[in-house]
């Protein structure tokens, strides 16, 4: 029979794969997870985008001790009129374009996909979406049928049919984009492959296809949102509005919280032909919504979006070694091409020891993750370089 508390986690909690970190956590704190023998380390990747402000940032903390006073859960969402509710949205409108001004609260980004993809269909009564080779937009059966990757797909056939991945920033493949799309699904910066950037001129072709052939340009903002790539928002960087916003992991400061974003003559088509076009239970959840109202407070307060150019420097400043072979990506959101993935295996192994947590990416297998909370310290920064360095020279 299990005794300890990893052999219980491995024999109840559903695993995905055969090697699992296995840090026991006691304890986290701005970038910090302490495990239960006292040893921290960076999280240098914030929970996969998540911590934009840094584990259980005292705003966020305070918000959600005040909701917990007066209420949590109380009816679906949409029927009763909820203060934390009401403010959040009324904050991501104010964030966004004008025209963006309608927000449905769901539980995490690929929900947020899985209601955009009905939006559009329902909004133009067309059925096919476009997304793009090595995109990312979840794991249900709707996200997974844009994802764009076969591997991940395969054994879960069939799928949603009427789909087509292009080739990201490839200007010449916009021509499949035609009236017969409901719905192109973007990242500003491709995540899962290895924080790919595109050119300015190809996100505006985008644009004036989706808008020549009334398909919606729906950006999926889930990682990158939120100050990551140095802006509000990673549309802001190309001069572009699109038709939807995707959001979700640093919105929640931990808890789970998603959106999708559109304007009001778009997110109507929800009320009527059928009413309850689209419901959730726990989307809106009042503490959730308190938490992510606590993030972007925090953000504005501290002026985290300002400081992002500046930190992204540093990090590429001080990352200069033989063994990378490229760096990409935009603001907080950085990838360190290392060649191979044993080598990124070595190098998460070696920085685990030194107390860093990095990662790699879904379908980049030969780069290492970089995303830490906006909050990290110039002193935090060079503190994890020197541990990717040395993880490095271990090669």
């Amino acid at each position: 029979m299990p005794t300890t508390l990893r052999q219980l986690f491995l024999q109840h909690v559903a695993q995905t794969s055969d090697a699992p970190l296995g840090i026991e956590v006691a304890h986290a704190q701005g970038v910090y997870i302490t495990d239960i023998s006292g040893k921290k380390y960076i999280d240098l990747i914030a929970g996969i985008g998540v911590s934009t402000v840094g584990h259980r940032h005292p705003l966020v903390l305070q918000n959600i001790e005040n909701q917990l006073q007066k209420y949590m859960h109380l009816m679906v969402y949409g029927e009763y009129v909820q203060t934390p509710q009401v403010m959040l949205s009324q904050k991501i409108a104010a964030l966004m374009p004008p025209e963006l001004n309608n927000v449905y609260l769901v539980n995490s980004g690929t929900e947020a996909t899985e209601g955009a993809i009905k939006l559009a269909k329902r909004y133009t009564q067309r059925t096919q979406i476009i997304s793009f080779e090595n995109a990312y937009h979840g794991s249900t059966n709707g996200a997974l049928s844009i994802m764009g990757s076969e591997f991940f797909k395969t054994e879960y056939r069939p799928l949603l049919p009427d789909t087509m991945a292009l080739r990201y920033n490839q200007t010449i493949d916009l021509e499949h984009i035609t009236t017969k799309t409901a719905a192109v699904f973007v990242e500003g910066v491709q995540g899962e492959a290895g924080y790919q950037v595109p050119c300015t001129a190809y996100m505006q072709a985008l644009r004036r296809r989706c808008t020549d052939v009334g398909a919606l340009l729906v950006f999926d903002e889930i990682q990158t949102g939120l100050g990551r790539t140095g802006a509000w928002f990673s549309f802001m960087h190309y001069g572009i509005a699109p038709d939807v916003v995707l959001l979700a992991k640093g919105l929640g400061g931990g808890l789970p919280i998603g959106a999708f974003v559109a304007s009001q003559r778009v997110m109507q088509v929800f009320k009527t032909n059928p009413f309850l076009g689209h419901i959730t239970t726990f989307g809106g959840n009042a503490v959730c919504c308190a938490s992510a109202l606590g993030v972007l407070q925090a953000i504005e307060n501290e002026n985290l979006i300002a400081q992002i150019p500046e930190k992204e420097a540093l990090f590429r400043s001080l990352l200069k070694h033989k063994k990378i072979l490229r760096l990409t990506g935009r603001g907080l959101m950085l990838g360190l091409d290392v060649g191979s993935f044993e080598a990124v295996q070595s190098v998460i192994s070696h920085c685990l020891t030194l107390g860093l947590i990095t990662d790699w990416f879904l379908f980049n297998n030969q780069s290492l993750r970089i995303c830490p909370p906006l909050t990290i310290t110039h002193e935090e920064i060079r503190h994890s370089c020197q541990m990717l360095l040395e993880g490095l020279d271990s090669l």
